[in-house]
């Protein structure tokens, strides 16, 4: 845990860049030789898209994944020069794509025909829906739409998505063979054929293809049975405590009050929903303090979250809401579930005024 006279004044989240590589070193020893396309969408889950991609260097990427041009642009601004796949372009922002040098992820004939008039030459990819039905070519469409695409110089690569790796394993050798029957389809094979995510090439390595798509991994999250290196730590300062007795009650509603006969003392945290502590946490969750597992007591607030200690914590103390303190921890998905949610959306949640710090 940092020293309190170094750390941010109300809460931030720790980012532990070695990790991530380590993580990353996880999933390329898995991958068989090819080649990793990190996902660094929606600011790198929250974490820092700029820093994670410079972190990423050391493992040699093939290049980036984002989900919108714009997040592409904020990588060329920052000087990144790999590769930048652009995984749902809207047709109205092909534009910007070719504007930022990126690489547009195409998923319907109309769109690649758009790319194709802006930008002929130009790198691009195409995305197959093997049984996700959110975006791309449908597979046993692919025979009668490939001649409009397939001779194109700019057709670099080919991909689909595994919709559940984890939960029905079953279903990725359906999708897998559905993938095979598509580019089966085509007269030639792009030089990049790509589909396991995190959690696919973790348990099916028979699926890495010439390009590998980490994502929650990377950041710390569980994927299916396998646990990476942790890599975040949410903090936040205590900033007021008090001693409620007998008919004393916490929170909007009222919906906690110590035990009959008891007194608690209540800790205030500087973090609340606006930061992306989840209300389905109200009465639910947990924070260490000291070395202590407190319970939250009363509903998360916007900026505050109260806990039920019995012991006042120092002035200026500091309450960990995910990582490690005192020989204790709250894992990130233990965190999630506690919320009724996945990583994914803890991470993604962090609000603008966590503080990254990164280590």
């Amino acid at each position: 845990m940092p020293e309190q006279s170094s750390a941010p004044t109300r809460t931030w989240v720790e980012v532990d860049l070695d990790a991530i590589v380590a993580n990353a070193r996880t999933v390329a020893a898995r991958a068989k030789g090819s080649r990793l396309l990190p996902i660094v969408k929606a600011d790198a889950y929250g974490l820092g898209a700029v820093p994670v991609a410079r972190a990423l260097e050391a493992v040699d990427p093939w290049g980036f994944a984002v989900a919108t041009a714009h997040e592409g642009r904020e990588l060329r601004e920052a000087g990144i020069a790999r590769p930048v796949l652009v995984m749902g372009p809207q047709k109205n922002a092909l534009d910007l794509v070719a504007k930022h040098d990126l690489t547009p992820a195409l998923g319907s004939v109309e769109q690649i025909g758009a790319w194709l008039e802006l930008a002929p030459g130009r790198p691009f990819h195409v995305e197959v829906d093997t049984g996700m039905s959110r975006w791309g070519l449908p597979w046993r469409a692919v025979a009668e739409q490939a001649p409009r695409f397939q001779d194109a110089p700019g057709f670099e690569g080919i991909f689909t998505h595994f919709h559940s790796p984890a939960e029905a394993p079953a279903s990725v050798a359906e999708q897998w063979g559905r993938f095979q029957a598509a580019l089966g389809a085509l007269a030639r094979r792009p030089p990049l054929v790509h589909a396991a995510n995190s959690a696919a090439i973790l348990d099916f390595p028979e699926t890495a293809g010439d390009l590998v798509r980490p994502g929650i991994f990377l950041y710390g999250g569980r994927a299916g049975s396998h646990a990476p290196r942790p890599v975040v730590a949410w903090r936040a300062r205590v900033l007021a405590t008090r001693w409620l007795g007998p008919g004393d009650t916490v929170s909007y509603g009222a919906t906690w009050r110590p035990p009959a006969g008891s007194r608690a003392c209540i800790a205030t945290i500087a973090a609340g929903y606006a930061d992306g502590v989840p209300r389905s946490l109200s009465n639910a969750g947990a924070a260490l303090i000291d070395g202590h597992r407190w319970p939250f007591a009363g509903r998360v607030t916007m900026d505050f979250t109260m806990v039920a200690a019995d012991r006042a914590p120092a002035d200026g103390a500091v309450a960990t809401l995910i990582g490690s303190d005192g020989g204790g921890a709250v894992a990130l998905d233990e965190f999630a579930a506690a919320a009724g949610t996945i990583s994914y959306e803890i991470l993604t949640g962090l609000g603008r005024r966590v503080t990254r710090v990164y280590r």
